[in-house]
């Protein structure tokens, strides 16, 4: 591992959101920790399920809570909550259009889809339509929704638990597609250019699934490992073919792998996570100005750097609780 991280490292800040210990920051690449008191405008114990950041806003980071959705600006120094109908739901996931940071989508628990054209002032319920009941989570949730990178009007949503729905026009009409799906317990999705065309891979329960036909059809990708639990499944940030998948034996589980991929997911190979975790791998988060600094968490809190865009990792010292939600921002003024 490098000696050194890159100069750009010193523009990032961390973000960690937790099932009941709020939002916790670092500046210096997890070395240091501080988490603003509920004065700053979010409660100490809140659960945060989601963050979102976007390159054209610096110093501002958006948290998807179990009471509504809190804007953080550095400048403020403080959280903002932003009032409407979230606030009676748990916001599981929030996306950010690439082009307009203001176009935001938010999924909650029960499962719906909300969207903003102004930054999170005013809301509007999107018409997808999910299921009701679940039997594992009583009310299904909206686990990830996107943007998709090349075609700003599609979105992407997974539902755990009712399959993957996808809209091409904003989020006005939705398509429910499901062909090949051996679990309709969606954890994650993500689209991937490649060099034969755009693929997206959805993670589920019981495997990682792919689609080369814009999510018509999918199948199941069996993975070298012990288990087939899957959470999330993205890009390193750098775009260069590079993906990683987060693998364990169930939620939380007991233990699991960071798997990586050096070929736009055609194959995955054990990333290297030093030691045995303590639960699953949960998320991972990569920056584009600086795609070599990488984290991933598991889901009990155990937090693991990279400074080599993946090749190597380190367990840092601090551990929190549950975490849901990993973000890089850049910060303000960089």
């Amino acid at each position: 591992m490098p000696d050194q991280p890159p100069e750009q490292s010193q523009n990032l800040t961390l973000y960690v959101g937790t099932a009941g210990m709020s939002v916790w920051f670092s500046r210096d690449l997890g070395e240091t920790w501080e988490r603003p008191y509920s004065e700053s405008g979010m409660y100490l114990e809140t659960r945060v399920w989601a963050l979102s950041t976007h390159p054209s806003r610096p110093g501002e980071v958006f948290a998807g809570t179990d009471s509504g959705i809190y804007r953080w600006r550095e400048a403020e120094q403080r959280w903002t909550h932003l009032p409407g109908p979230l606030d009676t739901t748990c916001t599981w996931t929030l996306a950010r259009r690439k082009d307009d940071p203001n176009v935001i989508v938010a999924g909650t628990q029960p499962a719906a889809l909300y969207r903003s054209d102004d930054g999170g002032v005013n809301w509007r319920q999107l018409p997808a339509q999910f299921a009701t009941e679940c039997i594992f989570v009583h009310q299904p949730r909206v686990t990830q929704a996107i943007f998709d990178p090349e075609q700003p009007d599609t979105l992407w949503a997974g539902v755990e638990i009712d399959a993957i729905h996808r809209s091409r026009d904003g989020g006005n009409s939705w398509d429910r597609l499901d062909q090949g799906l051996i679990s309709g317990d969606v954890h994650g999705v993500t689209v991937v250019r490649t060099p034969a065309g755009r693929v997206l891979f959805a993670t589920t329960n019981k495997g990682l699934h792919r689609s080369d036909d814009e999510g018509e059809s999918w199948q199941m990708q069996t993975l070298d490992s012990p288990w087939q639990y899957t959470r999330s499944v993205g890009a390193r940030a750098d775009g260069d073919g590079t993906l990683f998948l987060t693998n364990g034996n169930g939620p939380p589980g007991s233990t699991g792998r960071l798997l990586r991929s050096r070929d736009y997911g055609a194959t995955w190979q054990n990333a290297g996570l030093p030691g045995e975790t303590n639960s699953t791998p949960w998320c991972f988060a990569s920056d584009a100005s600086a795609p070599q600094i990488m984290f991933t968490v598991t889901n009990l809190g155990e937090l693991y750097r990279s400074l080599d865009g993946g090749d190597s990792w380190t367990k840092l010292k601090r551990e929190f609780g549950e975490v849901r939600a990993l973000a890089i921002g850049v910060a303000a003024g960089a």
